[in-house]
């Protein structure tokens, strides 16, 4: 690419964010978009009422809202959304110490260098543009003696990226720990899911799972939820709501003509309310029809709760019977996050959804491979003239050729993209996983790897490179292979960089175009839809892999070509200014888990590290530099013996808190007054929603106990 191609596509979305900032400075002060860009106020109903008359302050773009988003203090920030968010700001907070670092090398070290090489000068001597590879390490003539610095940044870099990474995952652990002392007694602490019950012939699931822990907890066992099979009541339930919602805005119209709708395609116009509330009343008897039927649809599965934190722990962590397929425990998440249809499969169904699962992601892989090729085509100008000769004539138009090659694959990558996280959601939901955030990590662990091979390796081993995949099969020929590859897409990267990171992941982020529009075709249409409203989640599956497939590809060229560095430093400026106004003005927490996705942001870490190094063998292979290639080999290896340090004195945490924690605040609680009024929450805490009694109804004859002993 040249560099004419890079600075177009810089304009253009530095123009794009510009206009979002603007655009959004101007719409968040405007009260009829308040569900949009101020959706925790709303939730809370705290967001101001709409004011007649013209403002004109409201049309005049301010940048207060960059204040008000950086002022905050961590604390600040974690008493109003939640431990994980904070670890999702402090990603950005670690990629810029990173990128910082590396950009101070790579800038003012590394760069110069690779620009005074003569490699290149003969494959663009004909041309009169300057080449973006002329600051790539593939500049650098070969057995050259700078080559020696670009081997001692390597060391000193990984050394640094190491330090930083230990010394971010020490400081998220304390954390996590400090978060866990000054937090209230949460129900999941207290309580475990137990599988595989081993019901008897002529006694109930409640029955036994009673029986058992009374005689094996007999000090310590509270109660227990039985699981039942509940997807039809789910649906019905559902419809439910769904009606209720729409009773309630139609109650909330202030036109009475309005209440009024037709029957059928030619019927007669009836009365909403009436017809509404008939609909709903018939569904609730139905509902409740359906939960008298439930009582003997149980699954061999429980919710158990325990007076103290650690009964419950040594419930998860220790075999419960003499087979261990029966009375399996693991921990329960908090009532809020489970995933109720999870319970409706049997074991059999859940091994073969995961089997299924395994394929569907593979052929997702396999068919983005089609966008990537397309998408490459359009980095190949030549490649493009050969595919569509009659567009010879207008590829040959300065304007053209750069917007196509420095602006529009990247765009078509970004939008193809777009679909996967939705797809990998739903494979991690065939999955079987008992809560929403399991589901959510699932589907971030597949979203990051997806987006590894098919942005990074993909657009790396496309083109010639396809062609030689027996190449693949040799190991001694990866890092060659690698290296050949890898410097050549580094345009390629530095300009998806500046389109998806700064104006499709953060600068749309802000404006936050969809919910918008939906937003305005609401009002148009529906009117007034009600008092309920519910502020969204932040989708940390579709956030996170993006932030760190930019790590990749900032700890990766780092050494190859660290022009890049600097786009990454202005995504990750951006990014964390952004994303601390969304969650402190939009994104509500919805569970807790206590920053458990920080390990999966380690381990992509360190296989960048390991990718960085292995690139590097190959390249000093390659530069004629075999000594150095040679001593290469330790630091991958010193990077993994690292990495399995830090998987035995972090990980752990992550995984449950220790005997001495959960005694500390089990000692705390016998002191609290408040404990005995949170045990009676904690005995119902996990019955499954749809089983409670209705508690919308339009007619005065309820019923207000619940149809289902417990």
């Amino acid at each position: 690419m040249l560099l004419s191609a890079l600075l177009t596509s810089v304009g253009i979305n530095l123009g794009l964010c510009l206009l979002y900032c603007t655009l959004y400075s101007i719409l968040s002060k405007q009260p009829s978009n308040a569900k949009v860009y101020a959706s925790r106020s709303v939730a809370a109903k705290e967001a101001p009422a709409e004011t007649n008359g013209f403002d004109f302050e409201r049309l005049l773009p301010t940048a207060g809202w960059v204040r008000r988003a950086w002022q905050p203090s961590e604390d600040q920030l974690l008493s109003v959304t939640s431990f994980d968010a904070v670890v999702f700001i402090r990603i950005f907070i670690f990629s810029l110490k990173v990128f910082g670092f590396g950009g101070i090398i790579g800038v003012f070290v590394l760069l110069p260098i690779n620009f005074q090489g003569t490699q290149l000068e003969e494959d663009y001597s004909d041309s009169s543009y300057m080449s973006l590879d002329s600051f790539s390490i593939s500049n650098v003539n070969d057995g050259s003696k700078w080559l020696w610095v670009h081997f001692c940044a390597a060391y000193i870099f990984s050394a640094a990226v190491c330090y930083l990474l230990y010394d971010e995952y020490s400081y998220i652990s304390s954390r996590r720990m400090a978060h866990f002392y000054s937090s209230k007694p949460q129900p999941n602490q207290f309580t475990v899911l137990v599988r595989g019950i081993p019901v008897l012939s002529g006694s109930s699931g409640s029955e036994t799972v009673d029986r058992f822990f009374t005689e094996y907890y007999s000090s310590t066992y509270l109660s227990h939820s039985v699981i039942r099979r509940t997807s039809k009541l789910q649906r019905l339930t559902s419809a439910a709501d769904k009606v209720y919602r729409t009773l309630a805005r139609l109650k909330s119209e202030k036109d009475p003509q309005k209440r009024f709708k037709r029957d059928g395609l030619f019927g007669s116009k009836v009365d909403g309310l009436d017809h509404y509330g008939k609909k709903l009343d018939d569904l609730e008897d139905t509902v409740r029809l359906e939960q008298s039927s439930l009582a003997g649809k149980e699954v061999s599965a429980a919710f158990v709760s325990f007076k103290s934190r650690l009964a419950a722990a040594i419930a998860v962590n220790i075999q419960q019977g003499t087979n261990p397929t029966e009375w399996v425990t693991e921990g329960a998440p908090e009532p809020q996050d489970v995933h109720w249809p999870f319970f409706s499969s049997s074991f059999i169904k859940r091994w073969v959804s995961k089997l299924v699962v395994v394929v569907a992601y593979a052929a997702v892989i396999i068919l983005f491979l089609i966008p990537v090729a397309i998408v490459q085509g359009l980095t190949n100008l030549e490649q493009l003239e050969t595919w569509f000769p009659f567009l010879t004539s207008i590829l040959n138009l300065t304007v053209v050729s750069e917007v196509i090659t420095g602006y529009l694959p990247s765009l078509i990558l970004q939008l193809f993209l777009s679909l996967v996280p939705p797809i990998m959601i739903l494979l991690s939901s065939m999955e079987g996983y008992i809560s929403f955030s399991q589901i959510q990590k699932g589907a971030c662990t597949k979203m990051l790897w997806f987006t590894i091979w098919n942005i990074f390796f993909a657009n790396v081993l496309s083109g010639t490179a396809l062609s030689e995949l027996d190449i693949l099969l040799e190991p001694k020929e990866i890092p060659g292979l690698l290296a050949d590859g890898v410097p050549a897409q580094a345009s390629f990267f530095i300009a998806y960089v500046v389109t998806s990171g700064w104006t499709s992941t953060v600068s749309s982020e802000l404006f936050r175009l969809k919910p918008l529009i939906f937003s305005m075709i609401k009002r148009l249409f529906s009117g007034n839809d009600g008092d309920e409203f519910e502020a969204p989640s932040i989708p940390y599956h579709k956030e996170i892999p993006k932030i760190l497939l930019f790590g990749v590809l900032g700890i990766t060229y780092f050494l190859l070509a660290p022009l890049i560095l600097p786009f990454l430093l202005v995504y990750c400026c951006m990014g964390y200014l952004i994303f601390r106004n969304q969650l402190l003005n939009v994104y509500a927490p919805k569970y807790e888990t206590g920053g458990k996705l920080w390990p999966i942001v380690h381990n992509s870490t360190i296989f960048s590290l390991v990718l960085m190094h292995i690139i590097a063998i190959g390249i000093f292979g390659i530069k004629t530099l075999p000594l150095a290639a040679s001593l290469m080999i330790p630091l991958p290896i010193l990077t993994l013996l690292f990495n399995e340090y830090c998987r035995k004195r972090f990980l752990p945490i992550f995984k449950s808190y220790p005997v001495e924690c959960l005694v500390k605040k089990d000692i705390e609680d016998q002191s609290d007054p408040s404990m005995d009024a949170f045990y009676d929450k904690l005995r119902t805490a996990y019955e499954d929603p749809v089983l409670l009694p209705i508690q919308r109804r339009r007619s005065r004859d309820g019923y207000n106990s619940p149809l289902l002993p417990r």
